[in-house]
C-alpha cells in the first residue's frame, strides 16, 4: 500500500474519530410548546450548530423528576424552575421523601448555564363558564397543573394569595399531566384554569376552538400587597407586569384588567447541569446559547423574545438570595468572555 493511500486512510480515521468525539449529552424538559421545552430544544440546535455536542432531548417530562435526575447524574441537562432546587435543598414539598440531608447534597450537585422566565401564572376561563374573575373561584373546579411539580405548587399559592382559599375546602383542584392539558381545558372537566402562561400562550390559542376565553389579571392591590410581596420572595418567583396591548392575543381572548396592565407572578428558572460537568463543555454550551439567542431561541416562537433569555440582572434572574444555585464556572467564563457581568453572589 502506498504512503499516499496510508496517509489518506490515517486522515480519514482521524476525522471520523474527531466526529465521534463530539459529546453526546442527554436532556429533559417540559412539553415542546412551552418556554422550557423550546429552550432545551433550541440549546440542542445551538450546540449542534456550534459543534459542541449532540443533545438527545426528552420532552413532556415532569420537571420535578428531571431536576432530581440531573442532581443524581442520570441526565446531563434539564429545565428547572428555581423553586424545585430550593425544595430539593430542604427535602420538602415534592422532595419530602428524599429528606433534608440527602436533598441538600443533591441540590449541591446542580449548576446553572443561563436563566429565563418560564411562565407567568394566571387564571383564565371560557366566557361560557360565567366566572367573572378571582372572586368566582370559590366552590369551583380548577385545573391547576400536573399531579406533581412546581406549576401545581405555584397555582395553589397564587389562588390562596388572591382569594384566601385552600384546595379541598375552598375549591376543588384537578391535576392532569401536560400532555392532556388542552383536552382537559376543552372537555369541561374544570370550570377555570390556573396554569403557567406565555404571551401569547399556545395552550390558550389551541383551546379557543371550543370558545372564547378571558384571562384575568391579579388585582392591583393584591399584587402590591404584603402577601404577594412574600410570594415574590420565594426562589423562582418574581413580580411580572405587561401592558395588555403587548400580550399578543387576537380575536377570542379578552384580558380582564382594571387599568390596562396584566399582573401576576413570573416563574423564573434555568437550564441546569450537574456541577461535575467539565469546565470546557459547560463553557461551550453557554457560549453556543449566547451566540444563538437571536438566531435560534427568539425565532422558535412568538413568546420567546420576551422570555428574558440573555438577562443577567438578578432582579429578573432571581439568582442569589435564598436560591441555592449558582452558575457553573464554565458558564461564568462564557458569559464574561461575551462581555456580560455576573453578580459575584451567583458565581
Amino acid at each position: 500500500m502506498s504512503r499516499t493511500i496510508i496517509a489518506g486512510l490515517a486522515t480519514a480515521l482521524c476525522m471520523a474519530a474527531s466526529a465521534q468525539a463530539q459529546s453526546i449529552l442527554t436532556a429533559e424538559t417540559a412539553a415542546p410548546n412551552t418556554t422550557p421545552g423550546i429552550s432545551i430544544i433550541a440549546l440542542s440546535e445551538a450546540a449542534a450548530k456550534e459543534g459542541v455536542a449532540d443533545i438527545q432531548v426528552t420532552s413532556g417530562q415532569t420537571l420535578t423528576n428531571s431536576v432530581q435526575n440531573v442532581a443524581e447524574g442520570k441526565t446531563d441537562i434539564a429545565a428547572a424552575p428555581f423553586i424545585l432546587p430550593f425544595f430539593l435543598s430542604r427535602g420538602v414539598g415534592p422532595y419530602a421523601s428524599v429528606g433534608a440531608e440527602k436533598g441538600a447534597e443533591l441540590a449541591g450537585n446542580l449548576a446553572v448555564l443561563y436563566t429565563y422566565r418560564i411562565s407567568v401564572q394566571g387564571l383564565y376561563a371560557y366566557d361560557s363558564s360565567n366566572i367573572a374573575g378571582w372572586s368566582g373561584v370559590e366552590g369551583k373546579t380548577i385545573y391547576n397543573g400536573p399531579p406533581r411539580g412546581a406549576a401545581l405548587s405555584n397555582a395553589r399559592l397564587l389562588i390562596k394569595t388572591s382569594t384566601g382559599l385552600e384546595e379541598g375546602s375552598g375549591y376543588t383542584g384537578i391535576q392532569v399531566n401536560w400532555g392532556q392539558a388542552v383536552k382537559t381545558i376543552q372537555d369541561g372537566s374544570a370550570d377555570a384554569f390556573v396554569l403557567p402562561m406565555s404571551f401569547p400562550d399556545p395552550r390558550v390559542s389551541a383551546a379557543l376552538a371550543s370558545g372564547n376565553m378571558t384571562i384575568f389579571s391579579m388585582a392591583k392591590d393584591v399584587f402590591e400587597g404584603d402577601a404577594f410581596q412574600k410570594v415574590a420572595g420565594i426562589p423562582g418567583t418574581v413580580r411580572f407586569s405587561m401592558p395588555v396591548a403587548d400580550m399578543g392575543y387576537g380575536d377570542g381572548v379578552t384580558i380582564a384588567s382594571e387599568d390596562g396592565t396584566f399582573r401576576g407572578p413570573g416563574t423564573v428558572g434555568a437550564d441546569i447541569v450537574n456541577a461535575s460537568m467539565d469546565f470546557d463543555t459547560a463553557k461551550a454550551l453557554t457560549a453556543a446559547f449566547i451566540a444563538n439567542i437571536e438566531g435560534i431561541y427568539h425565532a422558535k416562537a412568538p413568546f420567546m423574545s420576551v422570555s428574558w433569555h440573555g438577562e443577567t440582572d438578578i432582579a429578573v434572574t432571581d439568582m442569589c438570595g435564598p436560591n441555592p444555585l449558582k452558575y457553573h464556572p464554565g458558564a461564568v467564563a462564557a458569559w464574561e468572555e461575551a462581555g456580560y457581568a455576573l453578580p459575584d453572589c451567583a458565581k
